[in-house]
């Protein structure tokens, strides 16, 4: 391989959930090529980059790209009545679903596939994102076949996590405060509140969704708290009690929350003496209250009608 080969890298990103682990082990297999954790890996070829002296290309400024936009997703919806869920003592629920496949798959000579054996979970989800961002990509496949009961072990993942290292790094002198955060090595205790345990009473004026001491990557809801007659898509960090982490209603912008949240906003829930970057309260997907077309119903299942498949999308 030439020099210049190396000091000119080829980094290959993928989009959650489409493939990417199946083709870094195909990639990492290459004498000559290199698949690496997620995001820390990321950082390391950023501040490798710099040291060699070289100079990121300027980007212009984009708008976010949604791209859902004018794309139908499929649903599975249940109303249960808050009653047969929660006890007047106990208003908070966890819930999370999974997804499971047999452990056997056998592809016939017709171009069907059979299933055979026991069911093996293979997918979990929580709280939004977990998988995507928080989880480190070498465990990745356990963490979605285990418990929220075991997550504990993953715990380190959620107090130091790999995107709010990288930040500082993505943005020089943008996340200075992050950067010195991540520089002490703090624990993020907010995180591990708002992600594993829910939050605790006292923290946010009349809120609290914590479930106990396990920590359990888990969607809370405190059904005490009644739906918000101005709600905000940002949930909590609009001042929308009733919105996420509060649960999670179909047009909370959870990207946005969670982003914040990484980026330092919510420390200081925790920290009164940090000072969240300006930036982190600016960290957008670029979603606003117009980004839907399609009007959401005011009754039960709440989503809008389908867009029609002959005209979208353009």
């Amino acid at each position: 391989m030439a020099d210049k080969d190396v000091l000119d890298p080829v980094v290959v990103l993928g989009a959650p959930r489409s493939g990417v682990c199946l083709l870094a082990a195909l990639l990492d297999a290459h004498p000559h090529l290199a698949s690496g954790p997620d995001l820390p890996c990321l950082v390391t070829i950023l501040r490798q980059w710099r040291e060699l002296d070289r100079t990121l290309l300027p980007l212009a400024a984009e708008p976010g790209r949604d791209a859902l936009k004018n794309d139908n997703v499929h649903s599975i919806e249940i109303q249960v009545p808050t009653s047969q869920l929660v006890s007047f003592s106990s208003p908070t629920i966890g819930i999370y679903a999974t997804a499971s496949r047999q452990k056997v798959r056998v592809l016939k000579d017709n171009g069907t596939v059979e299933g055979h054996g026991p069911w093996v979970q293979v997918s979990r989800l929580g709280n939004p994102l977990i998988n995507e961002v928080i989880i480190a990509l070498g465990d990745k496949d356990r963490w979605n076949t285990l418990p929220p009961a075991g997550d504990k072990q993953f715990a380190h993942y959620y107090t130091q996590p790999g995107l709010a290292a990288a930040l500082p790094s993505l943005y020089p002198g943008v996340f200075p405060n992050l950067a010195a955060l991540v520089q002490s090595g703090k624990a993020r205790a907010d995180l591990q509140a708002i992600l594993l345990t829910g939050i605790p009473s006292g923290i946010i004026p009349g809120f609290q969704n914590n479930t106990g001491s396990v920590l359990s990557d888990m969607l809370r809801l405190n059904t005490a708290i009644p739906p918000s007659g101005s709600p905000n898509i940002l949930g909590l960090l609009g001042g929308d009690l009733a919105g996420f982490p509060n649960g999670r209603r179909v047009f909370d912008d959870i990207v946005t929350v969670e982003l914040r949240a990484v980026a330092g906003l919510t420390f200081a829930l925790v920290d009164p003496s940090f000072t969240p970057d300006t930036a982190a309260g600016q960290v957008t997907d670029g979603l606003t209250d117009a980004s839907v077309k399609a009007p959401f119903l005011n009754t039960f299942p709440y989503l809008g009608v389908p867009y029609s498949g002959f005209d979208n999308p353009s």
